[in-house]
């Protein structure tokens, strides 16, 4: 029943997908021209691996009345912080719900209540002491707690007889809970919960559980179809859409009366409204205040133009909290007021760009740096020389990849690490992370519920500097935080003025700018080989990775990574790794599908991937090595979340480099390219980068004419509304 189409979370998103439900996430592009054979053997695989969202979110989700704490954390926007105030409201509910998950317990919804404002102690500076490079633990992520046997019999039994697969039945008791059973028997359309599940799956299903009992106007059905929307909408990036679309989605799928089957799941809290005043009334775009329809605009009458209608918008509790929280946290952090011990630091700076970022650091608490590859030296520069003034500071990275490129004296930590506690300073008393400054790298990579805790958990009075290149690849998950961030203007932007050397620099900057330019490589250092068909270019691909690129570059075959547009498809990862396995490390698969030495990419969790090698495999599973961590995936995990791992999506790869590149487009690849997808997978390598191509001017249209694909968040206006009295000029 899984959808056979269905996006795989956490490594495609909008340069790599296309939506094809009327403002709602659909299946990726790149999968499109795959045959169905591929799309049928990857559904159940993506499906799962899909499914595999945090307990934390989960719950978060589930609990409604975090809407009337929204509303409350909304009245107290206007008011003022005060300074060293103790953790509480949003900020206390997701920090109990990051301790909990940590601790391997489901959230209690008791511990979501709003914790009132206690002093706290003085935050002093202590000296700069050096301190050991933190564990390389990333790899050990909280895995997504198993069903109850019990509970996943009882939800087996209930998908028998609505004629279901069997299979379903773990996801099914992951996603409902406990009470599954009685869930899906009440409304059957909780089949939709489980992703992969498509709508006339849900209908057939309910159908039988319910017989002439259901139709297509029945309110359980519409409000599970209002949720689905989102949630697929939320794979695409989007953290809302437009209640217009949402209607017209729903007529899409025989909801008689859509208008009233958004505004039942407004009142009934399955989703949110934005703006949340006049709930009640018509959901269509809201005329500006004072307007009459009988009066001609003052732009027909020779005066101004009349104001733009405000659009609807709905969104789920889940990332209506995220983006609440994410807001008052950027917005307490950018009043944290100067510091003008920062001065001589910036004075004895390695680049005129470090001296700028210093002092902009010195004068405000929120700062946004812009740049290329080399231009992390800049931020890193600025760590150290916060350091040692004695200012409490942390590098924080996307990846281990991240932390290998960074000199090899700079402490640094994961993102994900730090979060979780196992890298970094740790958490003070109130819970905040103990530090003053922190610095991450790879912003762009930040969807919002992770930056939304991240900010939460640093103190009044703390600095952020969020830093990436603006050019690449959104974050998989939902949300387009960095982008929002530059867009709203709120706080200063540094934009880096080191550019990335040689030809592959010369080649991205242009592309940056919408350019595909051919650049001088006397060192091959930049190789397109054409190809005429799939089959071509995975023989070349293999070719290059196995024995080319290793003899021009005195390089070995694991310092090469393959990219490519999809998972399916004739030349897309999966076929791309069944070649290269069987060149560079041939075997039976006896660990099922994968042998000591296999190269993998590992997905612990949506959004995240952990490049890795098979070490051997036992009875707990499969047992590889990632970013110098043991890591052990349980046998049932394995086919979901582990992946032969030579050719990866531009998605999986953004955030991580190495020695060189070699992307892959064939024929079939044209309708998922854009700007940011070749940006990205261009300026992955550091030495070389082989282009295998055969999408003709496909890449050049792409390139000049496909930007990012949209996505709708509230952010920014948050952003703007919250600070604009502190606006800062780009």
């Amino acid at each position: 029943m899984a959808d056979a189409a269905a996006a795989e979370s956490g490594t495609e998103s909008d340069g790599e997908a296309a939506a094809t439900d009327t403002g709602a996430a659909a299946d990726s592009a790149t999968e499109a021209d795959a045959p169905k054979a591929d799309a049928a053997e990857a559904s159940a695989a993506e499906a799962a691996e899909a499914a595999a969202v945090s307990e934390a979110q989960a719950e978060l989700a589930a609990q409604r009345e975090l809407r009337e704490r929204i509303e409350q954390r909304k009245a107290e926007k206007a008011g003022p912080i005060a300074a060293g105030a103790k953790l509480s409201g949003q900020a206390a509910d997701l920090l109990a719900a990051v301790r909990a998950m940590e601790s391997g317990e489901p959230v209690d919804p008791a511990l979501l209540r709003t914790a009132a404002p206690a002093a706290a102690p003085d935050r002093l500076r202590t000296p700069a002491q050096p301190q050991p490079q933190p564990p390389r633990m990333e790899s050990q992520a909280q895995e997504p707690r198993a069903a109850a046997p019990g509970t996943v019999s009882a939800v087996r039994a209930v998908l028998t007889e609505g004629g279901a697969p069997e299979a379903l039945a773990g996801q099914v008791a992951e996603a409902l809970g406990e009470q599954a059973p009685e869930l899906l028997r009440e409304n059957p359309w909780q089949l939709l919960a489980v992703p992969g599940v498509r709508p006339e799956q849900a209908d057939g299903f309910a159908r039988a559980l319910l017989g002439a009992a259901c139709g297509p106007g029945d309110e359980r059905r519409a409000a599970a179809l209002v949720s689905w929307l989102l949630e697929r909408a939320a794979l695409q990036g989007h953290t809302a859409l437009e209640a217009s679309a949402v209607r017209s989605a729903l007529a899409g799928h025989s909801v008689p009366d859509p208008d009233g089957a958004v505004r039942h799941a407004v009142e009934d809290s399955v989703v949110l409204r934005f703006p949340e005043e006049d709930a009640d009334e018509s959901l269509e775009a809201e005329e500006p205040a004072g307007s009459d329809p009988d009066e001609p605009d003052e732009a027909d009458a020779g005066g101004e133009p009349a104001a733009e209608p405000v659009p609807v918008l709905l969104g789920l509790d889940r990332y209506a909290l995220a983006e609440d929280s994410l807001a008052d946290g950027l917005a307490r952090l950018a009043r944290t007021g100067q510091d003008a011990s920062w001065e001589e630091a910036a004075a004895g700076a390695p680049s005129p760009s470090a001296a700028e970022l210093i002092r902009a650091v010195a004068g405000h608490g929120l700062v946004l740096h812009s740049g290329g590859e080399a231009a992390r030296a800049e931020p890193v520069a600025l760590a150290v020389a916060a350091r040692a003034l004695g200012v409490r500071a942390v590098v924080a990275v996307h990846s281990e990849n991240g932390r290998d490129r960074l000199a090899p004296d700079v402490e640094a930590v994961t993102v994900a690490g730090l979060l979780t506690g196992a890298q970094g300073p740790g958490r003070d008393a109130d819970g905040l992370f103990a530090l003053d400054l922190l610095v991450v790298l790879d912003a762009p990579q930040l969807d919002v519920e992770t930056a939304a805790v991240l900010v939460e958990s640093l103190a009044d009075g703390g600095r952020l500097v969020l830093s990436g290149d603006p050019g690449v690849l959104w974050s998989a998950g939902a949300g387009r935080v960095f982008a929002d961030l530059l867009a709203a203007g709120v706080c200063p932007r540094i934009s880096s003025r080191t550019p990335d050397p040689g030809p592959i620099g010369e080649l991205v900057s242009g592309i940056g700018i919408g350019e595909l330019n051919q650049v001088a490589a006397p060192g091959k250092e930049v190789v397109i080989v054409p190809v005429r068909d799939a089959g071509e270019a995975v023989h070349r691909t293999v070719q290059l990775v196995a024995e080319s690129v290793p003899r021009a570059f005195g390089t070995e075959a694991g310092q090469t990574q393959v990219i490519t547009v999809g998972h399916g498809g004739s030349a897309g990862t999966r076929a791309l790794n069944a070649a290269l396995k069987q060149r560079l490390n041939p075997g039976p698969g006896r660990f099922g599908g994968f042998d000591p030495g296999d190269r993998v990419a590992y997905v612990p969790s949506p959004g995240r991937t952990l490049q890795g090698a098979v070490v051997s495999a036992d009875a707990e599973g499969l047992r590889l090595e990632c970013g110098g961590a043991a890591v052990v995936v349980p046998k049932d995990r394995v086919e979901h979340a582990v992946r032969h791992g030579w050719a990866l999506t531009a998605h999986q790869a953004a955030g991580m480099r190495w020695p060189a590149a070699v992307v892959v487009l064939p024929g079939d690849a044209a309708q998922g390219l854009s700007r940011p997808w070749v940006y990205t997978a261009f300026s992955r390598g550091d030495r070389h980068l082989s282009v295998v191509h055969g999408v003709d001017q496909a890449l050049p249209k792409a390139v000049s004419d496909i930007p990012s694909q949209d996505r709708t968040t509230r952010l920014r206006g948050q952003l703007e509304t919250l600070l604009a009295p502190a606006a800062q000029p780009s």
